[in-house]
């Protein structure tokens, strides 16, 4: 087992000391700077690197000894943020070697989720997105042909061939117009407008597919993550799958740090909790201490009556939230699950039926 000291930069820690290498190398850039603050920054970058170094040292001495947290695209990352301005300060004799450390751009990357998540949505949405950009081809080389034939003999010095009249195309398809070549004739004024309605229709289809795409994957996600959260209370062990798909759909996670106030006494009981990992604390006459597995709040949403008691987490706690009109729906689908939650409730108050 691995005793190594860990030098481990976290991702917040680690974008800001790209950020600030960033800066400092924009900074570089400026004409009029003094020398005093040129070394400073140089000093800085000088800093940043050296960091860089031990981490990426420690990385590989942990990966020797057995430790595979880090893949191979996120060590490829480290290696290249020392590699990189190395070779630029040894190989490059220009005051523009200071410009290499622009590949500490990549280092907040290595731990983010966005691009793995982004990755996923154009495999997924790829055959759309291609026939998107198909259209787009089209729509973009006919139109370049419909600017030749129309202003070439006005304009033959923007207009005059079919590579220069796409130039036009591009600009007006994106709505961006530059200005550099506007269509002075009638029909190539006619023709601009429905480039221009096209272009916003084309980015829209876009949009929409990356939009549906991102609102997919990310709510896979969650359901995904409920389900194992749900699967982990022995009380929606005994569901059947359909009925667990809905519960999945109506709880909600959520994490309350150690010491917050869950639910306070005498406060309106819109939802009740179900405890996945950690313990809670109910403040009665005689405290009780509820671990995984537990629920509370129940009362509230069975009586309609204001809580009755304050809880709070003892330690962190993973729970699962579950609103009224969720209430009555798992009443109604899971008899069983309503009657231990209801018969829960009832030994709490001290009113158990009998029999």
């Amino acid at each position: 087992m691995s005793v190594l000291p860990s030098l481990r930069i976290y991702a917040p820690l680690n974008a800001v000391l790209a950020a600030t290498g960033l800066v400092a190398v924009a900074a570089l850039t400026t004409p009029d700077m003094s020398g005093r603050s040129r070394l400073a920054l140089a000093a800085m970058l000088a800093v940043i690197w050296g960091i860089y170094l031990l981490e990426l040292a420690e990385k590989l001495l942990r990966r020797r000894a057995g430790d595979v947290r880090d893949r191979t695209p996120a060590i490829a990352i480290d290696v290249l943020a020392v590699l990189v301005p190395l070779a630029a300060f040894l190989l490059v004799g220009t005051p523009d070697r200071s410009l290499y450390c622009a590949v500490w751009l990549l280092k907040p990357l290595r731990d983010s989720t966005f691009f793995p998540l982004l990755g996923r949505i154009l495999t997924n949405e790829a055959r759309n997105l291609i026939g998107v950009a198909t259209v787009f081809g089209i729509v973009l080389f006919g139109v370049a042909l419909a600017a030749y034939v129309i202003e070439r003999d006005v304009q033959p010095q923007k207009f005059g061939s079919i590579p220069q009249a796409m130039w036009w195309a591009v600009v007006t398809l994106s709505t961006t117009g530059y200005g550099d070549a506007i269509p002075e004739s009638f029909a190539g004024r006619v023709l601009a407008g429905a480039v221009m309605m096209s272009g916003i229709g084309i980015f829209a289809l876009w949009a929409g597919i990356l939009a549906t795409g991102f609102y997919q994957e990310v709510r896979r996600e969650d359901f995904v993550r409920n389900w194992q959260l749900v699967a982990a209370v022995p009380l929606f062990q005994k569901l059947g799958p359909a009925t667990l798909v809905e519960i999945v759909r109506a709880l909600r996670p959520r994490i309350v740090p150690a010491g917050a106030v869950i639910c306070r006494k005498g406060e309106t009981g819109d939802q009740m909790f179900f405890v996945v990992e950690g313990r809670v604390s109910v403040a009665t006459p005689n405290p009780v201490e509820l671990g995984p597995g537990a629920f509370f709040g129940e009362m509230a949403l069975i009586t309609g009556e204001p809580r009755s008691a304050t809880v709070s987490a003892t330690t962190v706690v993973s729970l699962l939230s579950l609103h009224s009109a969720d209430f009555q729906m798992l009443c109604s689908s899971s008899p069983e699950i309503a009657e231990i939650i209801r018969k829960t409730a009832l030994e709490r108050r001290g009113a158990a039926p009998k029999g």
